[in-house]
């Protein structure tokens, strides 16, 4: 069941609703918070009930040892419920990516069925393994098995995150006053819901037709021009940002409208002016539990400057291997890990007086960025050597036929033949359509407030300011026609794979 499903919109969530605040009226409120957790169940289960058995394992599980860990500070204890999280991860994950390298590597023929991949394993494995390590820290306070059921399997965050700690959820759960400001809650709920809705469906889905293509392209070993390649990457960057934003927006709405507040997730990335600040921005909860649990966990920046640089490196190598069992995502993970190698470097280097202008370090960032989406959408190595190369001009640069005219009207062609521009028909890249709606949504991602800053109650102008007010409610009842038009055709949310 997706966000952007009308049985979603129209059915689950209405009734999901309806039953909590009618239950929520009873003094506990545990019958609510057990309608939730059977509620999320059948979300969960509606792709594959087979996997609400892991699920439920791993839940149990997991409840168990932070149970022991909190009464008896055991590092065994610790150690055990860790590696049985990854064993569960590994196996689902990287065991046909580990046969396969196998079999490359020696020449051997092994042969195993295709591991089917349980939704959102790598989230709520994540997510617990936090929750033990926190734990043993004696950070958690609250021994519910009711509770952190919720805090497992809470259905807005359980396919794609945010990823939460116990400690921002249980108190939340545990408040008597929740779901009492319930008309504040839903329609600031919903206003988020429609924002990241429309994100998905219109901006995200809008600009995947000139992204997919051309990495399909790329796998299919199709000659590609520079401009198709740059054209395709610069689509999959907007695309990927206004999905899993839009994903992440949806989140927090949902759980609004229950009167839980999740944590925030994006922050305008894309405004970055260094790739340190845009790992500040990016995917924030993923970012904090690689900090916390992992490059901490290494020493940090603790044992020296050779040490800081294999743990960062080592841990940007592990957060590209958790969303994908491919050699693509080590990659990725290993490009940022080098840019932010080169980042901390220049920090500490630089004259004091010296300073970057924003708009150089933003530029830089940004392609930095969009050159390493390429191996995180590319498929295979092939398909990420193909399109690389052409970005980097190794296809040579071509405009497209039709403007041959225009540029020859204004006498630009000799010019352009000159440094080796060629004139072609291109089939991945369309021109003034193409160009004007990745402007639109560039300057969507630089200039607008994102979504928490336009609720902030702070520094925008009231029009760029949410309010409950009826010019509000004919806005955002505009976008949700618009992006209820666009629903036709369901797609899947890109961080589902991960």
């Amino acid at each position: 069941m997706l966000f952007n499903s009308h049985i979603f919109i129209f059915l689950f969530l209405p009734i999901t609703l309806f039953g909590f605040y009618i239950l929520r009226k009873s003094d506990s409120g545990k019958l609510a918070i057990l309608w939730l957790v059977l509620t999320s169940l059948i979300f969960y289960g509606w792709w594959n009930p087979i996997y609400l058995v892991l699920l439920i394992f791993s839940m149990g599980f997991n409840f168990i040892v932070g149970l022991k860990l909190t009464k008896n500070k055991n590092k065994t204890f610790l150690f055990f419920g860790v590696l049985i999280n990854l064993l569960l991860l590994g196996y689902f994950k990287y065991t046909n990516f580990f046969i396969d390298n196998l079999n490359f590597l020696f020449e051997t023929q092994y042969n195993l069925e295709k591991i089917i991949l349980p939704l959102a394993i790598s989230f709520f494995t994540f997510q617990q393994i936090a929750y033990l390590i926190d734990a043993f820290r004696q950070e958690t306070q609250e021994y519910s098995l009711l509770h952190y059921a919720l805090f497992v399997t809470f259905f807005p965050q359980l396919i794609a995150g945010p990823i939460v700690h116990h400690k921002e959820m249980l108190p939340q759960f545990n408040n008597k006053y929740l779901g009492v400001k319930w008309q504040e809650n839903i329609s600031i709920g919903i206003s988020i819901f429609i924002i990241g809705l429309f994100k998905k469906v219109y901006l995200a889905d809008g600009i995947s037709i000139y992204a997919s293509p051309v990495f399909d392209a790329a796998e299919a070993g199709t000659f590609l021009t520079f401009f198709e390649a740059w054209g395709g990457a610069i689509a999959y960057t907007l695309q990927l940002y206004f999905d899993f934003s839009g994903y992440s927006d949806m989140a927090i709405g949902i759980a609004r409208m229950f009167g839980i507040k999740l944590p925030v997730n994006f922050n305008s990335p894309y405004k970055s002016t260094s790739i340190i600040e845009f790992w500040r921005r990016w995917h924030i909860t993923l970012s904090r539990f690689l900090r916390d649990y992992l490059y901490f966990s290494l020493g940090g920046n603790k044992k020296g400057p050779t040490r800081k640089s294999i743990n960062l490196l080592f841990t940007m190598l592990l957060g590209g291997l958790w969303h994908g069992a491919g050699w693509t995502f080590v990659i990725w993970g290993g490009l940022h890990g080098f840019f932010l190698l080169v980042n901390h470097s220049w920090k500490a280097i630089k004259p004091k007086n010296f300073n970057l202008s924003p708009f150089i370090g933003w530029l830089i960032t940004i392609i930095l960025v969009i050159i390493s989406w390429v191996p995180f959408r590319a498929e295979t190595l092939t398909g990420t050597k193909n399109i690389l190369l052409a970005m980097f001009g190794y296809n040579g640069v071509s405009i497209p036929q039709k403007y041959y005219p225009a540029l020859d009207f204004l006498r630009l062609n000799e010019y352009l033949s000159a440094y080796g521009v060629t004139f072609s028909n291109m089939n991945y890249f369309t021109g003034g359509k193409q160009i004007a709606m990745g402007l639109a949504l560039l300057a969507i991602c630089l200039i607008l407030p994102n979504t928490q800053e336009f609720f902030s109650m702070r520094k925008n102008s009231q029009y760029l300011q949410w309010s409950p007010s009826k010019r509000m409610a004919w806005i955002f009842s505009f976008l949700m026609c618009v992006a209820l038009s666009k629903m036709s055709e369901v797609s899947e949310f890109l961080y589902f794979q991960f």
